[in-house]
């Protein structure tokens, strides 16, 4: 009889042990499928047609032309002429060095990065909504747009998407690797596009109207004035680029308002009762987020002391792509390479550009 009691007490904890590998089990299967189905259908979408009939735009020709200059060019061009873009250049360059190639290693890298972006707005979903929230992702057409860009948008969209996510989970379990993964990839998404750092506001204000622990907004602040003390150098060496891009306007009634239109419709997808508890709620890290980039993105490069909207240069970026898509102009990357060549410094001209390879794609602009 005490043997059967003692054996009973022994198997006792095994059903629970079988429930908690089981239910690990679900939501490890929930995670995988929230990140490889957006994950998967933002690298078809990108592949699809990535080519564009082995033509390119204005921004890409420049892109493809850095990319195939060394370094020391790279730097001596920077110096006039799209220091901000410089890291990006670098990373090109790189690439191109390990795998060579013309339109699809210069698109793949942001069909990659979008890919990776999609795969963590699908595992914010999971924590944040449900398992659903992140599937509508790949089919936005501004994400299909900056996924077959030769750009750093979609580099930028993966790096802030990781380390708001990681900046989530840094809230809910406090540890210094955590916030490190954070800062550093906040800092590389900053160095890659200044205008990152409204990503970095933007999670300020989700942890004060989330009311975490004060511990979390100390270890955020230090995070942050690391990031700032990295981006400094290049926010005050930009400064006196700011005339690239002088020639962005306010955005006109009609973009206003569609602006507008944008935030009421996601207040009221906000005010949605979400079945997901935590420390940060999807409201309070989405709309600031939305929001705080929008209307007034105050210039890190130094324009005046204006505030240049992000939106407008990114609605002028994506009518032009789409009247590229339409025609053909003659004009080739060589003409980029000599506007960036024959950028003026105080002792003579920057290095001549080299020559494009003989099936190097046609420019469209």
């Amino acid at each position: 009889m005490e043997f059967e009691i003692s054996s009973i007490r022994e198997q006792a904890p095994q059903p629970a042990k079988a429930a908690l590998f089981s239910s690990g089990l679900t939501r490890f299967r929930s995670k995988a499928f929230v990140a490889i189905v957006p994950m998967t259908v933002t690298f078809t979408l990108g592949l699809w047609g990535i080519r564009r009939q082995n033509s390119m735009w204005g921004d890409e020709s420049v892109t493809y032309q850095l990319a195939h200059r060394d370094l020391t060019q790279i730097w001596r061009t920077a110096q006039h002429v799209d220091l901000v873009h410089a890291f990006y250049y670098a990373i090109m360059h790189e690439i191109y060095g390990l795998v060579g190639g013309g339109l699809l290693t210069l698109r793949l890298p942001s069909v990659l990065a979008m890919s990776a972006a999609a795969a963590g707005v699908g595992l914010l979903g999971l924590r944040l909504a449900g398992i659903r929230a992140g599937l509508v992702f790949p089919l936005v057409p501004q994400i299909q747009q900056y996924t077959q860009e030769g750009r750093s948008y979609a580099m930028v969209c993966a790096l802030v998407t990781w380390a708001t996510y990681a900046l989530v989970a840094c809230v809910v379990r406090h540890t210094r690797w955590r916030w490190t993964a954070y800062g550093s990839t906040m800092l590389l998404a900053c160095l890659l596009h200044e205008f990152a750092v409204f990503a970095l506001a933007a999670h300020g204000i989700t942890l004060l109207v989330s009311g975490v622990p004060r511990p979390a907004l100390r270890a955020w602040s230090v995070t942050v004035a690391c990031i700032v003390v990295g981006l400094l150098p290049l926010a005050i060496r930009s400064s006196g680029e700011s005339g690239q891009v002088s020639w962005i306007a306010w955005p006109d009634p009609v973009q206003f308002l569609g602006f507008l239109a944008m935030v009421t419709v996601g207040m009221r997808c906000a005010r949605r009762p979400m079945n997901v508890r935590g420390s940060i709620q999807l409201p309070a890290l989405a709309l600031p987020i939305l929001v705080l980039p929008g209307p007034a993105a105050p210039s890190l490069t130094g324009q005046a002391s204006f505030c240049r909207p992000i939106r407008s240069l990114q609605q002028y970026r994506i009518r032009v792509a789409a009247g590229c898509r339409d025609r053909s102009f003659p004009q080739t990357a060589a003409v980029f390479s000599d506007f960036v060549g024959r950028s003026r410094c105080g002792a003579g001209r920057a290095p001549p550009a080299e020559p494009l390879p003989a099936d190097a794609p046609k420019s469209t602009r």
